[in-house]
């Protein structure tokens, strides 16, 4: 071979030397900060558990084992109460969907999963490597409104896992149960666990994700082909299709009144709202039939107003501002289905346009009787003038922070109103001009007893509800203490109960017994729980004797499970309750 010859492969075997080498070295300072997820070695399927009070995050968890299963990677679906903590290290791969219930703690299902975890964590003799070869991801299912306890229970275990010594797939996700967004924002933190599950790659460094998709672009020379559409997992199905995740609310100021840029009844709420039959006024408001007003139009009996105050059923419209609510509480008719909030931070619509809405559907509504058996045309005629409005369909009416000028229009119009407030806004209450009648949900006797019956939103919810006693007796108007009867909850607090009837000093006591609105995961009560018009009638009758004469039983409606305390100066005159024109209700416009 020629000496040029040799030089020239000499040369060229040199340079491939080199470029070998030197494209290893990039490739091998491109991936430093990452590693793969290696295979799972261990024969033990994974563990999904649900921490769950209300069936939502067993829901959640449910659908993400489906999505599991499709894309062949085994886990199984626990109970933590079922579930023998100390077999933890032996497990390889963890996921958890975590409710947080009051006070930032976990539900019943799970307090010695959490308290074990929680323990060991701080055990020195476990040590920092416990779980070293069981990686995890944990989502948190809450609500942003309890502020610094959202999301809590989701939140420790993640800590207490990494403190462990186990390593986290992805960030713990936050989903918002009241924020409108929660079944998206599951989507998207799911489609990350399976892809790294699938091969994804897990950042070395404060355990951040990175796909593979991603590490295409962390160099400007690389190729930026799509490719891996096979590895797409569509998670659409996870928890049912939500509405797109909304960006952070931004809040103006409108005619002095806070006004946000977000609607309060989103697509997944507003779908079952109506599917119970209301009827949504712009983005905040809503309109329902009473089945009393159907019985009245078919010339049958009308409901407890009626036998009370002389209300007409049949033109009697049940209507809402504020289809959001301060609490949650355990005899909700609505199962919980409408937003919670502690103040107005919604898109706000206009009073006339609500008054105006809310007759034209309620009028549609009764029309739509016309040709019922027992429906007259006369009835027909008087239902389409509605003379009283009931602002307690659902959700706190005097949330709305132009519910003054609303109740003007009624007003203008000759339409009665009786307003019921759960008692959590004693300015609001202050605020609010003269109305027919003016309610306050008295549901409990106690501090307590009020938490676990209406679980509140605020921190300071007693104090609230003091307060908005104390404000009722400052207005100067008709009044009504509402109390609702839970056998084996409240219905024992007769003593507990005549304490507070000084504070308010109403002119009205109505109790009524629990509706049992059917079994759902929002509420654990039971027939049970409801007791029996008797039973009403006896604990009304103690609160009169208690009283010693200031209040009496001055009628009451067996059909609703419901009796009337009157204030007997006020309303008993020569031994008899007034009627006719100066019937307990009176003239609504004297």
């Amino acid at each position: 071979m020629a000496p040029s010859s040799l030089s020239t492969h000499l040369t060229l075997l040199t340079l491939l030397s080199a470029s070998t080498f030197y494209f290893l070295y990039k490739s091998r300072r491109r991936l430093k900060p990452f590693k793969q997820l290696p295979l799972n070695s261990n024969p033990r399927k994974g563990k999904l558990f649900f921490i769950t009070q209300r069936g939502t995050s067993k829901a959640l968890a449910q659908r993400l084992l489906k999505v599991l299963s499709s894309n062949n990677i085994p886990f199984e679906l626990v109970d933590p109460q079922n579930y023998e903590p100390e077999d933890l290290p032996k497990e390889s791969l963890i996921i958890i969907i975590a409710s947080t219930w009051e006070d930032g703690n976990p539900p019943h299902n799970s307090k010695f999963f959490v308290n074990w975890l929680a323990e060991i964590s701080t055990d020195f003799r476990a040590g920092s490597l416990l779980l070293s070869d069981c990686k995890f991801a944990v989502f948190g299912v809450g609500s942003r409104v309890y502020g610094d306890t959202f999301n809590a229970v989701a939140r420790d275990l993640g800590k207490r896992l990494r403190g462990l010594g186990a390593t986290e797939m992805v960030p713990v996700g936050e989903g918002d149960v009241d924020g409108g967004a929660l079944e998206s924002f599951f989507e998207e933190w799911g489609q990350k666990v399976v892809t790294v599950l699938k091969g994804g790659l897990v950042m070395e460094n404060h355990n951040d994700i990175v796909y593979e998709s991603d590490v295409d672009s962390l160099e400007s020379d690389d190729d930026g082909g799509g490719g891996g559409g096979g590895d797409i997992v569509d998670l659409e199905d996870i928890a049912g299709k939500g509405p797109s995740r909304k960006k952070s609310v931004n809040v103006v100021e409108t005619n002095g009144k806070l006004d946000g840029k977000r609607e309060m009844v989103t697509p997944v709420i507003r779908a079952n709202l109506e599917k119970q039959g209301y009827k949504i006024i712009g983005s905040h408001s809503g309109v329902k039939i009473c089945r009393w007003t159907k019985s009245q139009l078919r010339g049958r009996g009308g409901c407890y107003k009626h036998s009370f105050y002389g209300i007409e059923s049949h033109r009697c419209m049940e209507a809402t501002p504020s289809l959001a609510c301060a609490n949650k509480c355990v005899f909700c008719w609505r199962h919980h289905t409408n937003p919670v909030g502690k103040s107005w931070q919604w898109k706000m619509d206009d009073p006339l346009e609500i008054v105006n809405t809310a007759i034209d559907l309620h009028t549609k509504m009764i029309k739509q009787m016309k040709g019922v058996p027992g429906v007259t045309q006369e009835k027909l005629m008087e239902g389409l003038s509605p003379q009283h409005c009931a602002l307690s369909l659902v959700g706190e009416p005097i949330m709305y922070p132009e519910i003054n000028e609303l109740v003007d229009e009624l007003h203008r119009r000759r339409i009665s109103t009786f307003l019921v407030t759960n008692a959590q806004f004693p300015e609001k209450i202050k605020s609010l001009k003269p109305i027919t009648q003016l309610y306050v949900s008295v549901d409990a006797a106690t501090k307590d007893s009020l938490k676990a019956i209406d679980r509140p939103l605020f921190g300071d919810f007693w104090e609230r509800f003091l307060d908005s006693l104390k404000t009722l007796d400052e207005k100067h108007q008709r009044t009504v203490y509402r109390l609702t009867l839970v056998k084996g909850w409240n219905a024992e607090d007769v003593d507990a109960y005549f304490k507070l009837f000084s504070i308010g000093k109403p002119d009205f006591v109505e109790i009524k017994g629990v509706t049992y609105c059917g079994s759902s995961a929002t509420s654990k009560l039971t027939m049970e729980n409801v007791p029996w018009h008797s039973d009403v009638r006896d604990f009304s009758e103690a609160l009169a004797l208690k009283s010693e004469g200031e209040y009496k039983v001055a009628c009451e409606h067996a059909h609703s499970c419901c009796v009337l305390l009157a204030k007997t100066e006020k309303f008993k005159v020569n031994g008899q309750w007034l009627y006719g024109s100066h019937s307990i209700m009176g003239c609504l416009w004297s």
